[in-house]
């Protein structure tokens, strides 16, 4: 598994450097007790995403007076919450999600997951929940994927997901930062996220639910910020569309859609070739996979690439011009997602078709190169 640190390397300097630092602020990897199932499950062939999880999960308790506790990979089954566990009453928890695929080498690749871990880090201090040592985290997280190394599938197609979770124990009502909190990990195998069947995706706009806000929570992966999508996600379902394109402000910026960040390749105002996506202002998750692209297409130097505020006024001028190219989202279970049409004010704007020789193309399988080939 690459990019992910040696539990081995420098043991007894970190043990004590920590323990200086503070006593509270992590677990070490190397003190890791491992309980194997003695009952495997079978591994199906094909499964929707998030509903077959694989036989272990890793899970670290902490609390006030002692700290983080040592990290237990065990069996996966279920959790044993107070029914009073701030969590489930204040919505105090935060996850993560990434991949790990099998190379053309059969070696296993984690996909930028200090990226993760640093984002993860972040929303816990937003959620006034514990910090913790990012890499001994990282390094519970590859034993984890070497114990269930066999769930990983053979394919270009799919992958195993990775769930990390931090959630809030505290045994009371009132509103107050935890004293308790629970971290686990768990696994699921991931094909398609979107049954489209390779079809670009239809999003239904208006402005009048907003996904974010300044101030808020927006650039963080909180679980609020998904379930407080639903009742938008089945409305547009009614008008014919699969996701909503997440608009803000006045101006009706356009911010995310669905739960992917998003793109546009046009060209600009000015006649230039670009492609841009909205800036990180606190309201845009901060997508690993929106970096990569980022970085990727920087790096051909072949148009200029930037980080812009976008309008729904701005998409349908360019698309009118037919200075559109191409309009798609990018997220980690999703990857690359084109878009193919959008309901806006009544009418249905039809963008650009998704050919093979699309940048959205070229940018997923110059993604997936990576992936399985380091």
């Amino acid at each position: 598994l690459s990019d992910a640190p040696s539990a081995e390397a420098d043991q007894h300097s970190s043990r004590q450097k920590l323990f200086i630092c503070s006593s509270f602020l992590s677990y070490q990897a190397a003190d890791l007790i491992i309980q194997l199932s003695s009952t495997p499950k079978m591994k199906p062939d094909v499964v929707d995403f998030g509903t077959v999880f694989t036989d272990h999960m890793l899970t670290v308790e902490w609390n006030a007076i002692e700290g983080w506790q040592t990290p237990l990979i065990r069996p996966f089954g279920n959790l044993s919450l107070h029914p009073a566990c701030s969590s489930l009453h204040y919505g105090i928890q935060l996850f993560e999600g990434l991949m790990v695929y099998r190379g053309d080498d059969n070696r296993l690749r984690l996909f930028r997951p200090l990226m993760n871990m640093s984002r993860m880090a972040k929303s816990a201090n937003r959620a006034c929940l514990p910090a913790f040592d990012e890499s001994e985290l990282l390094e519970c997280i590859r034993r984890l994927v070497e114990i269930d190394q066999d769930w990983v599938p053979c394919s270009e197609s799919s992958s195993l997901y990775i769930r990390p979770t931090l959630i809030g124990t505290e045994p009371s009502l009132g509103v107050k930062k935890p004293t308790r909190a629970l971290l686990y990990v768990i696994l699921c195998q991931a094909g398609s996220y979107f049954n489209t069947e390779g079809k670009a995706l239809s999003l239904w706009a208006d402005p009048k639910y907003t996904r974010a806000w300044k101030g808020g929570t927006g650039d963080c992966k909180m679980g609020g910020n998904y379930g407080g999508t639903l009742f938008a996600q089945y409305e547009a379902g009614s008008h014919g569309c699969e996701q909503v394109l997440w608009l803000y402000g006045e101006d009706h910026q356009i911010t995310e859609a669905g739960t992917m960040n998003i793109f546009l390749h046009w060209i600009n105002e000015d006649g230039e070739e670009e492609l841009a996506t909205p800036p990180l202002d606190g309201i845009i998750l901060p997508g690993v996979t929106r970096q990569s692209i980022l970085e990727l297409t920087k790096k051909w130097d072949e148009f200029k690439v930037l980080e812009r505020y976008l309008t729904m006024k701005q998409l349908c001028s360019a698309l009118k011009q037919q200075r559109l190219k191409e309009m798609f989202g990018s997220g980690t279970a999703c990857r690359i997602c084109p878009v193919g049409n959008i309901m806006y004010q009544g009418k249905i704007l039809q963008l650009p078709c998704l050919e093979k020789s699309s940048l959205s193309s070229r940018i997923a399988a110059e993604l997936a190169d990576i992936q399985v080939s380091g």
